[in-house]
């Protein structure tokens, strides 16, 4: 078991590190490109700069919207995003572990305060997947895809709590982190092939949307072409 956990930190990680980085890159290629093409059409090419990183911090800390809302499923998927992020980027183990397979380390946070932070990010992670199933607004919104990641995500978070804060056996000690390291590892795989994608493009969606409304010279002709309606009063 030692040597399949072994396999899993070392090349298997470097193998998903790596597919992860090429994946976001050509993501981030193609969302640069697009944006690209959409200034170079526009006609009014003056962004309103002020507005988009207004919007886009609004979004990314839309603390204001949730108060408003008083929406507890919004609520609850900030926390989850949180601890989502913060508590494997900032855990001594996982800085240990990228640090001497890539070179590339930084500080870490308190135990207590990752412990406590990982626990809630569990919590949170059940009562999403029950609200999303209890809801029938989300639940109609939802794709199989959306129980899917919840699920995939607690392999780590739960197989990597117990091994780091309960007393168990050496053997269901290794099961565990034979579990946590390897699903991990297809996690990094899959993010930028699936939604999870969106962590990265978000701060890019306002700048996006005030290029999107920029339309070309002749915009108006075209569709009424295509649609086949030009010369017809609306």
């Amino acid at each position: 078991m030692q040597s399949i956990i072994d396999f899993a930190r070392g090349p298997l990680f470097r193998l998903c590190f790596t597919i992860m980085l090429l994946g976001l890159l050509r993501v981030l290629f193609i969302e640069f490109w697009g944006i690209y093409k959409a200034y170079s059409k526009a006609c009014d090419k003056q962004i309103p700069w002020r507005l988009v990183l207004s919007r886009t911090f609004e979004w990314l800390i839309p603390a204001r919207k949730l108060v408003k809302s008083g929406d507890v499923y919004s609520f609850v998927s900030i926390l989850f995003h949180i601890g989502l992020i913060a508590a494997p980027v900032f855990l001594f183990a996982h800085i240990t572990l990228l640090k001497s397979s890539i070179g590339i380390g930084w500080l870490s946070l308190p135990y207590k305060f990752e412990f406590w932070l990982t626990l809630s990010t569990i919590i949170l992670s059940f009562f999403l997947l029950v609200l999303r199933i209890a809801r029938r607004t989300i639940r109609l919104l939802s794709r199989p895809e959306d129980y899917l990641w919840l699920i995939l995500i607690l392999f780590p978070f739960v197989t990597g709590f117990v091994c780091a804060n309960i007393d168990i056996s050496a053997t269901l000690y290794e099961f565990l982190m034979a579990v946590h390291v390897i699903s991990a590892d297809l996690i990094f795989a899959l993010i930028p092939f699936t939604k999870i994608v969106h962590c990265v493009l978000a701060p890019f969606s306002q700048f996006v949307d005030a290029l999107a409304w920029k339309f070309p010279a002749r915009t108006d002709e075209d569709i009424a072409l295509t649609l086949n309606k030009k010369g017809i009063p609306v």
